[in-house]
């Protein structure tokens, strides 16, 4: 947060803005200025670089010393300060949806991100904890234990769940809820059936990669006790959670980049099966070699879900040919198969991921895929938004002011987009932000799913720096860009 002063005595004080707010002194020659985190890794898969310094710097224009002698004769009036705007309000009000951001549980412990998305968010998303590698324990070479169970009336081993990484984020919303009845945030669920960050040995026999892959029979009693089991124990009646969820994501990125068709099981030559757990390739298809999993996917959420939650299909690169038309087919496939729950399918939205360049897409790409999806589906939310920097951008303070203004003109034609497409009634329902604060962002690490890989490329992708403060392009959204 940060507040903006003026000062009025002999002096002239000028205010200059540039990628954030920096306060020239005129007479006096004093600078406001900060220094920058250094940064080290986060061991979790797709987490960011951690800054080892997370202090102010910055003083405000209050900690610039009046001078001594002040020849004017009338008393200078007190400094006014003007409120940063409530983002959830702003992008409410702008075009009728909720406004997320994604977090994990290390950024939650941070007191400035969990103030930032306290004050200015009233929907997260858990960007790993619910990912089937963290509640199998982040076991991923091995299987952490298994338990006997039933399903459908017949007994079945599988491998134990550990839901402490979630909950801990979990039970802190709760609180929050709790004690703030009128500023509710409601949890998004990410991802029940992914082909990454999910264990290759959830596809053996035993629960043991080392041997032979299971039936696709098989492999739809071990989908419908996962998918079950999770959805139960967070949405489920007896749930202190219940409440929280406004929906869940049932599969995500199951179509092809290079080829618009589905995820394979060679989308990556290079990349083996036989790795503990995949960037590209997809074991779900080298079982069932066809989409039967993910229309089982959607019938089994169907089946164990609440009627009220909701259920996406979540995909990057969505704006893109061959591969938009990929996600047409496959949304129009699931839609197919709708039925009640225990018999047939159930689709609530599309969600367009969003991760951007600075060039792609265009304003037009992206409202023809919100149109063409919305037509299928009924609605579209956009669920990770970022955007990756230019390539000439080395990070420095001298090239943040150039950068920024290049993300609120990006910034812009997304928000336009959005504000289009519900001209005529409610197609996006909502925005999330795959994150809060620069420097966690995913994209300042390498990684090769979801279209985030930046070759260890500065970045400065969100809404706030470094500093925990708003960026010029939080007021695209914020309801001024000045």
């Amino acid at each position: 947060m940060f507040d903006r002063h003026i000062k009025r005595a002999v002096f002239i004080i000028a205010i200059v803005k540039f990628s954030r707010a920096v306060f020239i002194v005129a007479l006096t020659g004093v600078l406001c200025a900060c220094g920058k985190p250094d940064g080290t890794a986060d061991p979790e898969p797709s987490a960011a670089a951690v800054p080892t310094d997370t202090a102010d710097a910055e003083p405000t224009a209050g900690d610039v010393p009046a001078p001594e002698d002040d020849p004017v004769t009338d008393t200078p009036p007190a400094a006014e300060t003007e409120e940063v705007p409530i983002l959830r309000d702003s992008v409410r009000s702008g075009f009728g949806g909720f406004a997320g951001c994604a977090v994990t549980g290390m950024e939650i412990d941070d007191p400035k991100v969990w103030d930032i998305v306290t004050t200015h968010f009233e929907a997260v998303t858990i960007g790993n904890e619910l990912k089937p590698d963290a509640l199998f324990d982040y076991s991923v070479s091995t299987c952490p234990g298994t338990e006997v169970t039933e399903l459908n009336g017949q007994e079945m081993t599988v491998p134990k769940i550990s839901y402490q990484r979630a909950e801990k984020i979990l039970n802190k919303f709760l609180a929050w809820n709790e004690e703030n009845p009128d500023k509710q945030i409601k949890i998004r669920g990410h991802v029940l059936v992914w082909h990454s960050q999910t264990p290759e040995w959830f596809f053996h026999e035993d629960y043991d990669k080392n041997k032979p892959y299971v039936s696709a029979a098989e492999m739809d009693r071990r989908q419908e006790w996962y998918i079950k089991t999770v959805l139960e124990h967070f949405t489920g009646e007896d749930s202190k959670y219940k409440d929280m969820f406004y929906g869940w994501d049932v599969v995500n990125e199951a179509i092809s980049d290079g080829t618009g068709t589905y995820r394979s099981d060679n989308e990556n030559p290079n990349e083996p099966l036989s790795d503990d757990r995949h960037g590209s390739n997809s074991s779900w298809w080298h079982v069932y070699q066809s989409e039967e999993y993910i229309i089982n996917a959607f019938k089994y959420a169907n089946k164990y879900a609440p009627a009220d939650l909701e259920l996406y299909y979540n995909d990057y690169n969505e704006c893109v040919g061959k591969k938009k038309y990929g996600i047409i087919k496959l949304l129009e496939e699931i839609k197919a198969h709708e039925g009640a729950p225990g018999e047939g399918t159930r689709i609530s939205a599309m969600g367009m991921q969003g991760h951007y360049s600075m060039a792609d897409p265009t304003a037009v790409d992206i409202q023809s895929a919100i149109r063409q999806y919305s037509e299928i589906v009924g609605h579209v939310q956009l669920t990770e938004v970022d955007v990756r920097a230019s390539e000439d951008y080395d990070g420095s303070e001298a090239a943040k002011p150039a950068e920024y203004e290049k993300l609120s003109t990006r910034y812009k034609v997304i928000w336009y987009s959005l504000q289009n497409a519900n001209t005529d009634g409610q197609v996006v329902d909502g925005i999330t932000f795959w994150g809060t604060v620069d420097h966690y962002s995913w994209l300042q690490s390498r990684s090769n799913v979801g279209g985030g890989s930046t070759t260890g490329l500065p970045q400065c992708p969100l809404l706030f720096d470094e500093h925990y403060e708003p960026k010029p392009c939080f007021y695209v959204f914020a309801g001024s860009d000045e």
